[in-house]
């Protein structure tokens, strides 16, 4: 399904042996521990392969496809196809038959997979530690590099867990039964090693592509808004405003152009290369279908955007939120999208969008098509919102000549470092909203978006809330928000219970002229995506432990909600 990455490893070595001292001889079939981590070339070998960690964590938020799923923004095709299409339905649906613990851990529960890579950090920093024979600055930066990504896994692990338990790299302290940490203790554990890697990596401009002390800055905004430590989130910021980051004038730079090619707002970003065999099946789900069905295949368009995301997008003009009512029905009136804000045009198509050098036709017999939710079985690259997903998608892809797509992945930029500025701002009381409100300004300034400033208490909040949403569309932000604000059980719109999603399901009426094609007309109807009205539970601001760890470590026992 997915070339995720080329690890190189060191080859085992046989050595002739004409010592008679054989009880002290390595193992003959690998490299030793010893040999391994002596040298700094051959420590990077083994410190590339916790790497692909964070590749992992990036792909993983759900076992079934995007978070954002779970949410108002976006919709898989189909409740009775496969995993990717039902599994996230069934999770925001919520019933409680269906959420039990086993089910929340197979889908949303990463905790052995997490450990495994945190006990291989661990032996890493302890080899590293007995073993290295290189500098100390070479040895500093290869434990910041190491740390970084232990960090990395347990903030995954604490964002979905709370209560967790601490491993170090101390491997002769280990205890086969070991209590939970308490959540303080772990978020804790994580900004020292946050600081340390931090404290002891170069800056980008020496780092050579590797972890650098921008991207432990960064994701220290982020590990600390998650642990309300505002001040930090506020510091942390600042240390990488310090490091020259700023915002690509473009909105679509920021996320599709690499670091390389000279991003300049991209801290932390998964590289692929198609030569190398090194790539992404990112395309094959979410590019629209025509792409495909031009060519005789299906393929693409498991998932779109719904109208409910479609809606969360302002003028351009700055004059406010369209009057949606109309569209709430059935109407031949065109959806005022050509209005919409620049950030809509990098993240959504629609009926009429230009994309790879055709329009885009999400309408019932065109040529990317309609496909009637939970009454046909396979999307076939067919959308059932009437949009389709231009963020992160591929404009420059041919899926027909390459299955693998190799757009660059955004794991940490520098607007949601800026936002969780603003939001620790603002948790940080009436001193701090001048801050925040400027922070919002720079943020919609990118696109051209007013902003006055001045705003205090709920409508500062509201202000912020609207920047994640939008900003940080589909980059494996909302849900998660909505869960550490507390407030995802919630009515929507301030949470995720109580409503269905929706789409425009289009017809075509006529034909334009030839001098003229856009005197089509079309019948928009609204339409619904849910067949029940989505849920969250209360139990679901912590998944459940596995039941490895609870038949394993005595020490534990199941979360109380969870019992």
């Amino acid at each position: 399904m997915k070339k995720l990455h080329k690890i190189v490893l060191l080859a085992g070595v046989i050595l002739g042996i004409t010592s008679c001292d054989f009880l002290d001889m390595d193992p003959t079939d690998r490299v030793s521990d010893k040999v391994m981590w002596e040298s700094t070339e051959n420590a990077e070998y083994h410190v590339n392969y916790l790497y692909t960690y964070v590749y992992d964590v990036l792909m993983s938020q759900c076992a079934a496809g995007l978070t954002e799923a779970l949410t108002d923004q976006l919709k898989y095709g189909s409740y009775n196809y496969n995993a990717m299409c039902f599994i996230p339905s069934e999770i925001a649906y919520g019933d409680a038959t269906t959420l039990t613990a086993s089910y929340v851990d197979a889908y949303l529960g990463y905790w052995g997979s997490w450990y495994q890579g945190i006990m291989k950090t661990n032996n890493a920093i302890s080899n590293l530690k007995a073993f290295g024979q290189m500098s100390d600055e070479d040895k500093l930066r290869l434990e910041g590099e190491i740390r970084f990504i232990r960090a990395y896994l347990y903030f995954d692990l604490m964002k979905r867990y709370k209560e967790i338990i601490i491993y170090d790299e101390k491997m002769e302290e280990y205890q086969k039964d070991k209590k939970f940490s308490t959540e303080a203790e772990g978020w804790e554990f994580i900004y020292n090693d946050l600081k340390f890697a931090a404290e002891n990596l170069p800056d980008r401009t020496k780092s050579g592509g590797r972890i650098d002390q921008g991207m432990a800055w960064g994701f220290m905004s982020r590990a600390m808004l998650y642990a309300k430590q505002y001040e930090r989130v506020v510091e942390a910021a600042d240390k990488v405003a310090a490091l020259g980051y700023s915002l690509e004038a473009n909105y679509k730079d920021a996320y599709s152009k690499s670091i390389a090619a000279g991003n300049t707002e991209a801290i932390l970003q998964y590289n692929f290369d198609r030569a190398s065999d090194v790539t992404h099946s990112f395309d094959f789900y979410y590019t629209p279908g025509g792409d495909y069905t031009l060519f005789g295949e299906a393929g693409g368009g498991y998932g779109t955007p719904t109208q409910e995301m479609v809606e969360s997008y302002e003028y351009a003009d700055g004059s406010g939120f369209p009057d949606w009512e109309p569209w709430h029905d059935s109407t031949t009136e065109t959806p005022p999208y050509e209005k919409l804000e620049p950030r809509f045009h990098a993240t959504v198509l629609y009926n009429g969008s230009s994309w790879k050098g055709r329009k885009i036709e999400p309408y019932v017999k065109g040529a990317d098509g309609w496909m009637e939710w939970n009454t046909e079985r396979e999307p076939k690259g067919r959308t059932c919102t009437g949009y389709y997903l231009r963020k992160m998608v591929d404009e420059g892809h041919d899926v027909i000549a390459y299955s693998g797509g190799t757009q660059p992945l955004i794991a940490l930029r520098y607007a949601e470092v800026l936002l969780n500025k603003a939001e620790a701002c603002y948790f940080l009381g009436d001193t701090h909203y001048p801050a925040a409100n400027e922070i919002v300004k720079t943020i919609r300034a990118r696109v051209d978006l007013p902003f006055d400033g001045g705003l205090a208490g709920q409508d500062l909040w509201k202000a912020i809330r609207q920047e994640r949403k939008v900003e940080l569309a589909f980059e494996g932000h909302w849900y998660w928000d909505l869960r550490r604000w507390g407030v995802a059980h919630q009515k929507y719109p301030e949470g995720l219970s109580g409503y269905k999603l929706h789409g425009l399901k289009i017809e075509k009426n006529n034909n334009g002229t030839a001098d003229d094609p856009s005197d089509d007309i079309y019948t928009y109807t609204y339409v619904s995506v849910d067949d029940q009205n989505r849920n969250f539970q209360p139990k679901m601001y912590r998944f459940p432990l596995p039941e490895s760890e609870l038949s394993s470590n005595k020490a534990v026992e199941q979360y109380p909600e969870w019992k």
